[in-house]
Formats: C-alpha cells, sequence, structure tokens
C-alpha cells in the first residue's frame, strides 16, 4: 500500500475517534482496517479469515456502543483482530503473538476494553450474562454484548448459557451470533443446518427487508413487529424460532457487511431491554478472495504475499507430526474395520480430513463439542468399535470428566489422541497443552504414552488399537525430526516399557516425548565436556517404566528429568517419589514449567524462558 493510503486509520486511536467519523467515511475506515490487517499478517502470521469477516461488525459495535463502559465479550479471539485495532493497539497489532508483544486472544490484562479473555470457544454468552447481572445487581446502566461465531454456537457452554440467559427476562444482555457458516473447517451438525434454513429462505428475507425498513424510522413498535416477524417466520419455517424458544427475542438475519444496516439495527436494539439475540451474516475471509475461496486454509495461512495470495511455506524437509496421526488412522482404518475417527471441528486442524475423505461415514466432526466427542467415542467402543478420538491438548481440559466417568470407570479401548502437546508457541497461554500429564496421569487404568519421533507416534497407534483399554497419546504441533514412518511395518511396544539410548556413567537423562531430541544433543555436548549421560526415554508417562527407573537408581546419584509440561505433579516428580519409595538416594534436577503462566512466542524462546531448552538441559547434566 502506498505511505499515504491509512488516512482514516492513522486518526483513529480510540473508539471515542470513530465516533467522530461520518457514516461514509466509517466505511472507508473499514475497507483501510481490513487492508492493515492483511497487510500486517501477511509478514507476522495470525487468524487472518475470521478477523476479515468481522470488520465492520466490530467496527459498529464499538461506533453505537459506548466502550469500555459498555462491555463486548468477543467469543474465540479468532475474530478480534478488529477490535484491538480500533481500542488503541494499531502499532501494537505489528508485534502480535510476538514475544513481549500484545496477544492474539482478548486479556483483560491486555486493555479494558477486552471485557473477558477468549482462546477457548463457547464463553461469550455465560461470562456476558454473568456481567449483565453484576451490573443489574449493582444498579448499573451499562450494556453487555456477546459475539460468538466461528462454530462457538456448537458447544455445550453456549447452549448453558443461552438457557440460562434467557430465563432472566430482566437482564439486559444482547448476543450477536456471527454466522459464517464455518468453524475452522466448515460448520457441521443440525444447527448449522437450521441457521442455514433461516438466512436463505426467500420469503423471508424479503419480509425482513420490509420489517427492519419500518423498525428504522418507529423504533417504539420495535417490540410489536418483532412478534409480527416472529409469527411470520414460525409459518414460513413450519417450526417455532429455537432462540425465541429460549426467551431471546431474535432479530435478523442481517448482512454483517453492509454497514449502513448493521449501525442503523445496533442502534435499533440498543435500548431494548431483556435478553435478545441479532443473527449477522458474515463471510469468513470477507475482502481478500484467496481467504475467501479457502477458508480453511486462511483461517491461519502463515506468511504470504499479500499481492499474489502466495503462501510462503518455509520446507522443513520433515512431517508434521499431525499429518503422521492423519495417514496412520487411514492405513490402521484399512486394517481393522473398528476404527472410526472423532474430532470436534478440528479436521484439518489434526489431519483428521485425510481419513474423511477416504471413509466419511467412519470419521465423524461432532462441532465443538469436546466433552460430547469423548462421551461419543465411549458409546461407540461400548458398541464394538476402537475410536480414536482427536482433542488438542488444551481443549482437553474441558472433557476431563467425561475422560474419567464415561471411558476410564468403564475401561472401555477409547484411544485419546492429544495433539499439540506441551508448548505451542504464539497461540500463547489459553493454547499450551502443559497440564494433561499432570491431570491424567492420577487417572486409574488410563495408559499415557508421548512418542519421542514419528516412527513412535506410529507404532504407539498401533499399539493402542490393540490394547483393549483407555490408552491416551499426546504429542506435540509442528514438525517431527525426520524418523522414518511412512510405510513402515507397524511394531507393537511393550506398553510401560521404556529403553536406553545412551550409555553413561556420570549422570542419568531421564526424558518423555520429543524434548528427548533436543536433551540427546545435549547430552553428545555433555560427552565432550567429559560427562557421560545416560539417557533414558521413558515412553510412558503411566505406567512409568519401574524396571529402568530400579536401574537407574541403582546406578546413579544425580538425575536429570526433562518433560514439555507442568513440573507440580508431572513426570520429574513422579521419578522422584518413585526414588523416595524404593530409598535411593538420589538427586533430581527436573526440568519443565514451573509454576508460572507462559506467554506467546515462539516454541524456541520459550523453551529457553522456560529453562528446558538444550542449552538449559546441558547445563544441569553439567551441574551448572
Amino acid at each position: 500500500m502506498p505511505s499515504d493510503y491509512y488516512k482514516l486509520l492513522d486518526k483513529v486511536d480510540s473508539p471515542r475517534d470513530l465516533k467522530r467519523l461520518s457514516e461514509e467515511e466509517l466505511r472507508r475506515y473499514c475497507d483501510e482496517l481490513r487492508h492493515y490487517i492483511i497487510e500486517q499478517c501477511s509478514v507476522n502470521p495470525g487468524h487472518l479469515a475470521s478477523s476479515l469477516g468481522a470488520v465492520e461488525l466490530a467496527a459498529a459495535l464499538h461506533y453505537v456502543y459506548d466502550t469500555p463502559d459498555d462491555k463486548i465479550v468477543w467469543d474465540v479471539g479468532h475474530q478480534t483482530y478488529p477490535h484491538k485495532i480500533i481500542t488503541g493497539r494499531r502499532e501494537a497489532f505489528r508485534h502480535k503473538r510476538q514475544l513481549g508483544g500484545i496477544s492474539g486472544f482478548p486479556r483483560m490484562a491486555e486493555s479494558e476494553y477486552d471485557a473477558f479473555g477468549g482462546g477457548h470457544a463457547s464463553v461469550s454468552i455465560s461470562a456476558a450474562f454473568g456481567m449483565a447481572k453484576a451490573a443489574e445487581l449493582r444498579g448499573e446502566r451499562r450494556k453487555v454484548v456477546a459475539v460468538i461465531g466461528d462454530g462457538a454456537m456448537t458447544g455445550g457452554l453456549a447452549f448453558e448459557g443461552l438457557n440460562n440467559a434467557g430465563a432472566s427476562k430482566g437482564t439486559d444482555l444482547l448476543v450477536i451470533l456471527n454466522d459464517n457458516n464455518m468453524a475452522i473447517d466448515q460448520a457441521t451438525g443440525a444447527l448449522k443446518n437450521y441457521l442455514l434454513k433461516i438466512s436463505t429462505s426467500v420469503h423471508y428475507n424479503r419480509l425482513k427487508q420490509r420489517l427492519w425498513g419500518v423498525l428504522s424510522h418507529t423504533p417504539r413498535l420495535l417490540r410489536l413487529c418483532q412478534k409480527t416477524g416472529n409469527a411470520i417466520k414460525q409459518g414460513l419455517l413450519n417450526k417455532s424460532n429455537l432462540f425465541e424458544s429460549l426467551n431471546f427475542r431474535y432479530f435478523g438475519p442481517v448482512d454483517g457487511h453492509n454497514l449502513k444496516d448493521l449501525v442503523r439495527t445496533l442502534r435499533g436494539l440498543h435500548d431494548i431491554g431483556g435478553p435478545k439475540l441479532l443473527h449477522v451474516m458474515t463471510v469468513k475471509g470477507k475482502g481478500y478472495l484467496p481467504a475467501e475461496h479457502d477458508q480453511p486454509v486462511w483461517h491461519a495461512p502463515g506468511r504470504f504475499n499479500p499481492d499474489t495470495g502466495e503462501r510462503i511455506v518455509s520446507p522443513s524437509g520433515t512431517a508434521r507430526y499431525q499429518d503422521v496421526f492423519g495417514e496412520t488412522l487411514l492405513d490402521l482404518a484399512r486394517l481393522d474395520r473398528r476404527v472410526v475417527g472423532i474430532t470436534p471441528a478440528m479436521p484439518s486442524g489434526c489431519s483428521m480430513n485425510i481419513l474423511m475423505r477416504e471413509m466419511p461415514e467412519r470419521c465423524f466432526d461432532v462441532g465443538i463439542a469436546e466433552g460430547h466427542a469423548v462421551t461419543f467415542s465411549a458409546g461407540l467402543a461400548a458398541a464394538g468399535m476402537v475410536p480414536f478420538c482427536n482433542i488438542y491438548s488444551t481443549f482437553m481440559q474441558r472433557a476431563y470428566d467425561n475422560v474419567i466417568h464415561d471411558v476410564a470407570i468403564q475401561h472401555l479401548p477409547v484411544v485419546l489422541c492429544l495433539d499439540r502437546g506441551g508448548i505451542v508457541g504464539e497461540d500463547g497461554v489459553t493454547h499450551h497443552g502443559l497440564f494433561d500429564m499432570v491431570a491424567f496421569a492420577t487417572v486409574p487404568g488410563l495408559v499415557i504414552a508421548a512418542p519421542m519421533n514419528e516412527t513412535e507416534l506410529r507404532n504407539m497407534m498401533y499399539t493402542a488399537l490393540q490394547w483393549g483399554g483407555p490408552f491416551m497419546l499426546r504429542y506435540p504441533r509442528g514438525n517431527g525430526v525426520g524418523a522414518p514412518w511412512r510405510g513402515c511395518p507397524f511394531e507393537t511396544l511393550p506398553v510401560g516399557r521404556g529403553r536406553r539410548l545412551r550409555e553413561g556413567r556420570d549422570v542419568a537423562l531421564l526424558t518423555v516425548g520429543p524434548v528427548g531430541n533436543f536433551a540427546a544433543r545435549a547430552a553428545e555436548r555433555a560427552a565432550r565436556e567429559g560427562v557421560e549421560a545416560a539417557h533414558y526415554d521413558l515412553r510412558f508417562v503411566k505406567p512409568l517404566d519401574e524396571e529402568l527407573l530400579d536401574e537407574v537408581g541403582r546406578t546413579f546419584k544425580r538425575v536429570v528429568t526433562v518433560e514439555d509440561g507442568s513440573l507440580r505433579g508431572g513426570v520429574g516428580e513422579a521419578v522422584a517419589a518413585f526414588f523416595n519409595r524404593r530409598g535411593y538416594q538420589v538427586e533430581v534436577h527436573a526440568l519443565g514449567v514451573g509454576d508460572a503462566w507462559v506467554e506467546h512466542g515462539t516454541p524456541a524462546q520459550l523453551y529457553a524462558l522456560c529453562g528446558y531448552d538444550e542449552e538449559a538441559i546441558l547445563r544441569a547434566l553439567l551441574g551448572r
């Protein structure tokens, strides 16, 4: 863009500045804002397509509402880049998701305009209802808006919030359903079909235009018009309106990119009390053709050429762990008819789309519903199938009870695949998978395995298929180390047994998962400095290999453990407790994540900050 392109963008440093614009200037401001997001995300990657689709919505909300006194709760940070830029973070946006820069998601500690943090889906309605109820109890006349989109309405928490808020008729709450028919991938489920039926009804949309024409000029008739509109909608759709059934007054759908109508509609709703829902139709990736045409890829495309749309992919030479999972799952499904795949709205994110393309009848995208995904898998297992349920580690936190109550207690053969285990990098504190090993190691009968490389992941999946009970696999985001895997014959691994990778006499190095790879390099460097470290890959978090630990306890007086997760209650503490029970006099130096939140940055930066990168491991081996 020319240096003088951003004539309006550079004048807006707060919503107060935005309100000084005319509606025509606001339209031009949105064009500049969209170009700025594209420009900045092309060189400093982030979640692009969802935010492009929310440009007009964010501008209209801050134009109409008196933020930060009025509260806007954004569901999932994917759609909040326009909001961040409008609210004084235009220059800081250049360093989003970088170490020391602003977060890619809403953070209460970052800005007074971020009314509530949002990294996981479906939280907005419950949180906004809590804020609205607090304002009511305190006698405050503030407005509260929940903006929910990118498939988050499919989450059970969203329906719990609607159910509770709808029963409180006096509480002033506006829910905006930013409906783009997408999550990261194509939206699924009955709700999607219902919303699509509403939004594509020719007769209904003709009626809607006439109805809102009246509303814009006679706001006092809003309630009467709404009742009339919903009565006709019921006749046209031959069923009651879902949201009206939950005591929300339903308005829409309206075009979320028609700024004039959007502002007029929000102004019309501003002074209407009680729970209400505005259905806004948007296009994910709006205004950038590559993103509109391939929305899943452009959800978070990495670096790209903004002029041509060519994505800039750095060749790594190794496969991503998620692709090893996806291709191996397809191989296992070909071997065994009991194998099925389950994902909560992440088929491309976890590469289960590979199975979905080949065997769509044996792969289930259940929407953003992690608890349901686990219990649905338990039901499949109880009826003779072997489900591979793939959920990012950070999102599996939502299904903790389902794992215990529905899978583990009943000893069902569900393979729980935790993608993004450990540090994930730029997505930051809400997305690091740091608590899974600690949380699930206490669950009786649950096997927890962590492969060190691609070959191990493939063979652990094969082992899990044969195990006959609950089996959890956790592996990281990103690329493997180049270990051979594609087409390799399957090998059944002994459950609960580790392996010795390197002989040594001075110190024992115990690792679990892919951190073992840079620990191995640290051991080689330590040897060059005269310290011989025996390196053991534990392979299994649970059960721990007691025979291996006995060998270590008898042989060594000093042990270094390394794990890509929380130290409190983690593998290092479990190893130290084992030595204590056996009476071994062993000094254990545990490396991992301490009792603190880990912010965003590159994985290499965060490993160093947390003290378990290659350099930190080397120092521990050398006793420094």
